[in-house]
């Protein structure tokens, strides 16, 4: 702005050197010796972009422990579930290591009332990636025929099939608030009925036969609102579940990358779907 001068101030001649000067700085940017510059708005920061959340069950070890910490690794924030937080010492430290995008909350996926009360502490907060992995076998000395312990059934039953599905109820607000939308069950070759060829194991996969089910009812429920859900075999993995397997075992962190490659491209057009950790897929 170019300003006016008092018939008091500079001579005439005095004048018109500065109105030039000044008139020349408006032009060019510059500004005359002296002068202070006008203060300007500082350039507005980009927002951060929004890293995707991923909810993983008991990751306090094993599979679980290990796609905590490849989710991590990724940069996502993890909500990593586990019955005992205080015991968990590797999921604690993976914590530590990454505070903020990784947080602990004590679970017992058997347990309705933690469920609903993990939903209400989470309410409003988006999970893009709902990741059922918490699961135990019931013991093999329990489920032999003819010497059937029908309460373990129960409790096997509680975690493996019923908790899944308690959990994705109580949390698919925040599934649908995500913009990735997926759920996705850690499940097993031991539940195909095509894949069957020997009596074993009958709590087991009986229970995750009846979690891959609930999955595929799931998947039809959810796909008019843009929910992916998929189960994934992780195959043989090196982890305490498989003490004393007689079979070649992979490491967890070989396994967990597999799975996450799937899951990765598990989307809307393909929900529904029984997958191998080798990329192909399973008869139900």
């Amino acid at each position: 702005m170019i300003r006016s001068f008092r018939t008091h101030g500079p001579s005439p001649a005095r004048r018109v050197v500065l109105l030039a000067a000044l008139s020349l700085a408006v032009l060019t940017g510059a500004r005359p010796a002296g002068s202070q510059a006008a203060p300007t708005a500082a350039a507005p920061t980009p927002p951060a972009a929004t890293a995707a959340t991923v909810l993983v069950t008991g990751a306090n070890r094993g599979i679980g422990l290990e796609l905590a910490r490849q989710y991590a690794a990724r940069g996502w924030n993890v909500i990593a579930t586990a019955r005992k937080p205080d015991e968990a010492a590797e999921l604690r430290k993976l914590a530590a290591a990454h505070p903020g995008s990784v947080t602990v909350e004590v679970l017992d996926v058997a347990d309705h009332a933690a469920i609903d009360a993990l939903a209400r502490r989470l309410a409003g907060r988006p999970v893009d990636l709902l990741l059922h992995n918490a699961g135990i076998s019931g013991g093999v000395p329990n489920q032999l025929f003819g010497r059937m312990n029908y309460d373990v059934l129960r409790q096997v039953l509680e975690v493996n099939t019923i908790g899944p599905m308690k959990l994705t109820e109580a949390l698919l607000p925040n599934v649908l608030a995500s913009a990735q939308k997926k759920v996705v069950l850690v499940g097993t070759s031991e539940a195909s009925f095509g894949g069957i060829d020997a009596g074993r194991l009958y709590w087991y996969r009986s229970s995750k036969a009846a979690a891959h089910m609930l999955m595929l009812n799931l998947a039809y429920e959810l796909k008019p609102r843009g929910v992916a859900v998929g189960v994934v075999n992780p195959g043989p993995v090196d982890t305490d579940m498989m003490k004393g397997a007689r079979m070649p075992l992979q490491p967890p962190a070989v396994s967990v990358g597999k799975v996450i490659g799937i899951v990765d491209r598990l989307g809307i057009e393909n929900t529904g779907r029984f997958w191998d950790y080798q990329g192909g897929e399973l008869p139900w």
